[in-house]
């Protein structure tokens, strides 16, 4: 009588907070991948088990997007369009079936640059009604590259009042689009969260921001804010989260609209259904409906 043979049991390695915390300090603040990867390495035990994690906490660029790229409910192009000192490279997408004058959104990305991850959300956007632009912030430089180590070094290099600039242009290059009504919002993740607050800040026109996990402008330029704000949270995230407070005072004494969500037991790039370690589809599917009733109504 011949024995069965017993198949290999495969686990999935554990997670743990610790392991993401460091994940988050090397994508935001040392860009040190030998220093993160050693630390690492303690925290899962082995080199290996480290090998098997880190690929889990970034962001994976052969997850499936959730609407495809040839989907035929939207029409999307690369463009290009003026910048504030050149050239902006950008993925505009409209509805397929767009009737009259729609509501603009600008797209912008997380300290990745504009990835496949990004182009769907942006076809998300364009989804729910409206006209989507998503810049390349890294247009002065040459573009996103596809290696994300390398876009996220440029990050670096980039200049705070040029990003600014480039967002205030991108404003105007939406507000003269023809298939637009003359509202203009945005949405922005991660570093594109902190580029959304720091366009209220410098484009009076904006109608409408949605900052995911963004990090806060200063008190004093938080008082040239204009537009309605959305802000969402990770409960996690205390390196973000440590400016809320200071944020919310300035917004209530400038008289700004705004409303702030907290979401509970979720981390920092929850939205990202690419990274599997740090999505969390409840905080993100609310989230998103939230960003959706917003737009919506502000862009009206």
């Amino acid at each position: 009588m011949t024995e069965p043979v017993a198949k290999p049991v495969t686990t999935q390695p554990v997670i743990t907070q610790a392991m993401i915390d460091a994940y988050d300090e090397y994508t935001h603040l040392t860009l040190d991948r030998r220093r993160f990867m050693e630390q690492l390495t303690k925290l899962a035990g082995s080199g290996a088990a480290a090998a098997a994690i880190a690929p889990m906490l970034a962001a994976n660029s052969a997850q499936a997007a959730i609407v495809a790229e040839d989907d035929s409910r939207v029409k999307g192009e690369n463009i290009t369009y003026p910048g504030s000192s050149g050239e902006m490279k950008a993925y505009l997408v409209k509805p397929a079936d767009q009737q009259g004058k729609l509501g603009t959104v600008i797209v912008i990305h997380e300290n990745r640059g504009l990835n496949p991850h990004i182009r769907d959300v942006t076809r998300r956007v364009a989804l729910e009604g409206f006209v989507a632009l998503a810049p390349d912030f890294l247009s002065p430089l040459g573009g996103t590259p596809s290696d994300e180590d390398k876009a996220r070094d440029m990050f670096s290099k980039l200049d705070a009042a040029q990003v600014a600039a480039d967002g205030v242009a991108t404003v105007a290059y939406l507000k003269s689009l023809k298939d637009g009504n003359g509202k203009v919002g945005a949405v922005g993740f991660c570093w594109g969260g902190g580029a959304v607050n720091q366009l209220a800040v410098h484009a009076p026109d904006l109608s409408a921001g949605v900052a995911y996990y963004g990090m806060q402008p200063r008190a004093e330029d938080a008082a040239k804010i204009k537009a309605p704000l959305l802000l969402h949270y990770a409960g996690l995230d205390t390196r973000t989260n440590a400016g809320i407070d200071a944020y919310k005072k300035a917004l209530d004494a400038a008289h700004v609209e705004y409303k702030v969500y907290v979401y509970e037991g979720a981390n920092h790039a929850f939205n990202n259904d690419t990274s599997a370690a740090r999505y969390d589809k409840k905080a993100a599917d609310l989230a998103w409906g939230r960003t959706v009733a917003f737009l919506k109504e502000k862009l009206a």
